[in-house]
């Protein structure tokens, strides 16, 4: 007669309490706490066209901002000569500011001593440092009129 031996009494895992809650009962109780906050629950879904409108005039004036840049890159891909034009707009900003110049300027003419597409990756990315960098960009002069109006058409200014 073999017997098989006794299992232990005692459970494994966490040891069972009594007050604890079901997790239907822990719902209830966040639910209630939220509502309470003044927060609702969301029962729809907003397509993104509806919040199209929502966009503020400082994220859209950053986005044209990225289409002009990316334009200028592309421009001066095809013309590499077009470089003097940020150059010259740069020593003209630096005659004028010649005493204490903006905390931009030396950091633009850093940047325009990379090489070409280092320095087209730069204008062009859209990063806070890319938006911040072209709120001063000396690129002013590389596109023509119509460049520019075909770029403010597009964003509907």
């Amino acid at each position: 007669m073999n017997k098989t031996p006794a299992r232990p009494t005692t459970k494994r895992g966490r040891p069972r309490i009594e007050t604890a809650m079901t997790p239907a009962e822990r719902m209830r109780r966040m639910r209630a706490r939220r509502r309470a906050s003044g927060l609702r629950a969301v029962t729809r879904w907003e397509p993104v066209q509806a919040a199209a409108g929502s966009y503020s005039s400082h994220r859209l004036n950053e986005a044209r901002s990225l289409a002009m840049h990316a334009a200028i890159a592309r421009k001066i891909d095809r013309d590499p000569g077009l470089l003097a034009i940020p150059r010259r707009n740069l020593e003209r900003w630096s005659a004028r500011w010649s005493p204490e110049p903006p905390r931009w300027l030396p950091e633009w003419k850093a940047l325009l001593q990379r090489p070409w597409p280092e320095l087209a990756a730069i204008i062009t990315e859209p990063t806070e440092t890319g938006a911040r960098l072209r709120q001063s960009s000396p690129f002013a002069g590389v596109l023509s009129a119509s460049e520019r109006a075909r770029i403010y058409e597009a964003f509907g200014s």
